[in-house]
């Protein structure tokens, strides 16, 4: 199984990106392959285009979408990897969406609308947040961002929305304690779902589904 990490947060020292090594190394311990995608440092461009969409007069996609599709092409599970703000996904996330998981990768036109093209693939997030778990639940904006950001694309493309795991409450000046608990409750997210780590005994964090 290959996994692709998709992380969007512009701080290599931040703890989206120790989620998405924790991520990497959980999978790498089961045995399983991992293609990292550092969105911020890749440079990559979120802005969509005129040419990449789809009209009368045709549409073509860019070299670094081309790039970007080839080196997913035979990814498995794509895990998500980000911080909310403004309870949303960052612009450059949602812009690797529109431009990546867009029209010939995700999917392709059909009869009434469109088809699937990434059917039997998986798609995992883990996102964090500095308002607290149970505001970002009561308020609905946890629920807002799965709808369109887990449910909408996993429909869209065919993916099998397998968890959304959301941490709240992160502030500047987190314990060290804290830290590696969050990174541990990956390591047991992963496990749950794709292999069997569960026996280290780390504590899961609380699914947001």
């Amino acid at each position: 199984m290959k996994h692709a990490v998709i992380v969007a947060h512009p701080s290599v020292k931040s703890l989206t990106h120790a989620v998405g090594e924790a991520y990497e190394r959980a999978v790498e311990t089961l045995g399983q392959e991992v293609v990292m995608r550092d969105l911020y440092g890749m440079g990559f461009d979120p802005c969509l285009k005129a040419d990449e969409i789809p009209g009368p007069a045709g549409f073509e996609f860019a070299p670094d979408v081309i790039a970007e599709r080839k080196a997913l092409a035979d990814v498995d599970v794509f895990a998500l990897v980000y911080p909310l703000w403004f309870n949303a996904a960052p612009a450059i996330l949602k812009g690797y969406v529109d431009r990546v998981f867009s029209m010939g990768f995700g999917y392709e036109p059909g009869m009434g609308g469109t088809e699937s093209l990434l059917d039997g693939k998986k798609l995992i997030s883990f996102s964090t947040s500095g308002a607290p778990d149970q505001w970002v639940r009561d308020t609905g904006a946890l629920q807002a961002l799965e709808t369109l950001f887990d449910r909408h694309l996993g429909a869209m493309c065919g993916l099998q929305v397998v968890d959304h795991v959301h941490v709240g409450g992160i502030v500047p000046g987190i314990t060290e304690e804290a830290f590696q608990d969050v990174l541990l409750g990956v390591e047991r997210a992963v496990s749950a779902h794709f292999g069997d780590l569960a026996r280290r005994g780390a504590p899961s964090l609380r699914s947001a589904t």
